[in-house]
């Protein structure tokens, strides 16, 4: 048996974080990931995004079949890995719009509203574009425009300003509406995780310890206090003890460890054999931002992706109804046909894909019926509510016309592939339901909030059990307007914050080389 002060589960985003803050404090701290190295070209090299779906670092989860979805179960690639997620996205940095941390505050977690959240961006922040006040320069997290630009990526952005959008220069400084080249964490030419940029520094340098290949099964709780971990290593069980215990396995991962734990809805636990610990909500609250590919080809080729160039370098922020506060979609664009496994196409083009992110529906995580292998059953009820499908079905209106524009349909002779040229709104509406995918930005199964509907209280603590904490977007009580990140860096900072207050600690904030 190995005891620790501080166990993190998971080397994701938040993880990863919470970890090295820890470190800097002085802390003996252990964090334990399922996954292997990231030390992969597939994962440096961003131009391999899609190719890490259904690798060894993917957990490669699946919704349920989704009855507004067509029926169909959609592919959910988590990350595996050493830097979790962050491995396997396209290192997007988006701040959102301080309205959403707002409407956190307002609905039952002071201390995370823009102005509590604002200087942990600048904290956290590298940025090496423009000078900015409002940017920060010396964090250990490198962010810059995505570069270099292919040249299909510079025309749809121009066919999105000939369409009416404006060129929003720093979507995360001001206005996030308009059209604009991404903002990634990549280091010449390097994906860079907050693994990369957090804890391996402090592991190279002695003052963190990892595992991989750990894969948590369940928190021990004795007297209303987690006390350990039983995990799974090569095998076999073991036992790891701890002080205060960190979850970190993102949306899915952390809802499953608790529900194993006894944490959860007592009805299903009850149904599952397991001995209750605390009666929460864990799992519910599920929710999701979404895609729908719409894809063109080209008369003039359009270059292959190259080593080290993203093969999605810009979007838009958009409101499908001018009298909305806020943007409720993001489309993302593609320099190659992101083909569904029922498209077929030959010859050169790009995607534009319309985006939802102001999402309506909900969903559940619960536990697996015994003997399935997947652990979870993962039911988001995509496009259930009529709202969600209202503005995904304008942004895919939106992206036809963008690709109509003289910057694409003249200069690249741009013409729609994918849904069927001409088709109408009962068309349109049937190819979004068997075609809608996910961006990637799942929250909220581990809701914070100061009410019954919450999992974790505003300081990330588990509602009735001591000495345990959740950090990841599994927190997140409604999903940001944009990618969910940065706002995961912001969780694992904030529990770094609370974990070391209550510990009576000064919070070192150091962004020192170890």
């Amino acid at each position: 048996m190995t005891h620790y002060p501080y166990i993190v589960v998971g080397a994701g985003t938040s993880g990863s974080i919470v970890a090295r803050r820890l470190a800097d404090a002085g802390k003996r701290v252990l964090i334990v990931e399922a996954g292997p190295s990231n030390c992969t070209e597939l994962v440096q090299d961003l131009s391999h995004i899609p190719d890490l779906w259904h690798t060894e670092r993917d957990w490669d989860y699946y919704t349920a079949p989704q009855a507004h979805a067509a029926g169909r179960r959609i592919h959910l690639p988590r990350g595996r890995v050493l830097g979790g997620s962050h491995s396997l996205n396209a290192a997007i940095w988006v701040r959102c719009l301080p309205s959403d941390f707002d409407g956190w505050a307002a609905d039952g977690c002071p201390g995370w509203a823009w102005a509590d959240v604002e200087p942990v961006y600048r904290r956290i922040e590298g940025w090496r574009g423009a000078p900015d006040p409002a940017r920060g320069t010396e964090g250990l997290l490198p962010i810059e425009e995505n570069q270099p630009m292919h040249p299909i990526q510079e025309s749809i952005i121009d066919a999105a300003v000939e369409w009416g959008l404006e060129r929003n220069p720093d979507y995360n400084s001001g206005s996030i509406e308009g059209v604009s080249r991404q903002q990634v964490t990549v280091e010449d030419g390097d994906r860079v995780s907050t693994w990369d940029a957090y804890a391996h520094p402090a592991v190279a340098a002695g003052t963190l310890d990892v595992r991989t290949g750990v894969v948590v099964r369940r928190v021990i709780v004795a007297d209303g206090r987690a006390t350990g971990l039983e995990i799974e290593f090569d095998g076999q069980l073991e036992v790891l003890t701890a002080d205060e215990i960190v979850l970190a396995g993102g949306t899915f991962g952390s809802a499953e460890v608790l529900l194993r734990s006894g944490i959860g809805p007592a009805e299903q636990l009850a149904d599952h054999g397991i001995p209750l610990v605390a009666d929460l909500p864990v799992g519910k609250n599920l929710h999701d931002h979404y895609l729908v590919p719409v894809i063109f080809g080209t008369e003039r080729p359009v270059e292959a992706p190259a080593p080290h160039r993203s093969v999605t370098q810009s979007h838009w922020f958009w409101k499908s109804d001018p009298a909305l506060e806020v943007p409720d979609t993001q489309p993302i664009t593609f320099s190659v046909p992101m083909l569904e496994p029922d498209m077929s196409f030959e010859g050169t083009g790009f995607t534009l894909m319309a985006g939802l992110v102001t999402t309506h529906s909900r969903g559940e995580v619960t536990l697996a019926d015994a003997g399935d292998p997947a652990g979870i059953r993962i039911d988001p009820h995509v496009l259930e509510d009529p709202r969600d499908l209202a503005s995904i079905l304008a942004s895919v209106r939106q992206c036809l016309e963008v690709g109509a524009q003289p910057a694409l349909a003249d200069a690249w002779g741009a013409a729609v592939v994918y849904p069927a040229p001409g088709a109408g709104d009962d068309a349109l509406i049937a190819y979004i339901r068997e075609h809608v995918i996910t961006y990637h930005h799942q929250v909220g199964t581990c809701r914070m909030g100061s009410d019954d509907r919450a999992v974790v209280d505003p300081t990330l603590r588990v509602r009735g059990v001591a000495g345990l904490t959740v950090a990841d977007a599994s927190v997140i009580p409604t999903v940001t307007t944009g990618n969910t990140n940065a706002p995961a860096a912001v969780i694992g900072e904030k529990a770094a914050d609370f974990l070391l207050a209550s510990a009576d600690a000064p919070v070192a904030v150091t962004n020192a080389a170890v």
